[in-house]
């Protein structure tokens, strides 16, 4: 897995001449220069990290960098583990797909779309199905319709050479 994880300075690391502190109970200790507050972080047994290195002068916090790390690890996995994926999932027809069949996968859209999915229709012509592309539009707009109640069209059918497509997306 490649996370990018953003460059935190600690103690000797921190560049900056003069930076603002702030203690650990959050009393700011206002502009000092570098090497007095990484003696009052010395002194509190803790670390100075750079919390906000893009202000003038840098802010610094003294704190326990092994704790401030295992919080945002923290907070990065519960931002992903929040986050939901959208799959689409494709169904394939032919012009002459019998009505069973045609209900059959119709189940299945309908099920992919409850699941918060979206649903992409390919109609395959072969050979001179090509030439009735209208009974391809018909199948698609039936369902269209079939669905309208609890998706939406995000992708209107087009034909892109022997295939019609068209993509079908949740109501939120």
């Amino acid at each position: 897995m490649n996370r990018k994880i953003k460059k935190v300075f600690v103690n000797k690391s921190i560049r900056s001449p003069e930076v603002r502190v702030i203690d650990p109970e959050g009393k700011q200790l206002g502009i000092i220069p570098l090497n007095e507050a990484l003696k009052a972080a010395e002194a509190e047994g803790l670390d100075l990290v750079e919390v906000a290195p893009n202000s003038s002068p840098p802010v610094c916090r003294i704190m326990d960098y092994g704790k401030f790390k295992y919080q945002q690890s923290k907070k990065a996995h519960e931002a992903r583990k929040s986050q939901t994926t959208i799959q689409v999932k494709e169904v394939k027809m032919r012009p002459k797909t019998g009505e069973h069949d045609f209900q059959y996968k119709l189940r299945h859209i309908k099920k992919f779309l409850a699941d918060g999915n979206k649903a992409k229709i390919h109609i395959i012509f072969r050979g001179r199905e090509i030439t009735h592309s209208d009974k391809g539009m018909q199948i698609l707009n039936r369902i269209a319709e079939e669905v309208e109640e609890i998706g939406t069209i995000e992708q209107k059918p087009k034909l892109e050479g022997r295939n019609m497509a068209m993509v079908i997306a949740p109501k939120t």
